[in-house]
């Protein structure tokens, strides 16, 4: 399943003192036969994600898909 998501700053984490971001908007993009859908609701988007591979693996475990069946793709 493909996800776009548009980007927010986030803060510096304290743990790791790394630059972390939000996500603003997820939608799952358009296939065959379906319109794309906002999803910005179903998660939370105030967490500060390190990366996109956990934001990946934060979808997988949303949707209860297996990580590698998610895609994503960062809006401009």
């Amino acid at each position: 399943m493909l996800f776009e998501y548009t980007r927010r700053r986030g803060v510096r984490s304290p743990v790791t003192d790394a630059a972390t971001f939000r996500v603003d908007r997820l939608k799952k993009t358009a296939t065959r036969g379906s319109q794309a859908m906002d999803l910005s609701h179903l998660i939370d988007t105030s967490y500060n994600y390190h990366s996109a591979r956990e934001l990946r693996w934060h979808l997988a475990d949303r949707f209860g898909m297996a990580p590698e069946a998610v895609a994503l793709r960062e809006h401009a």
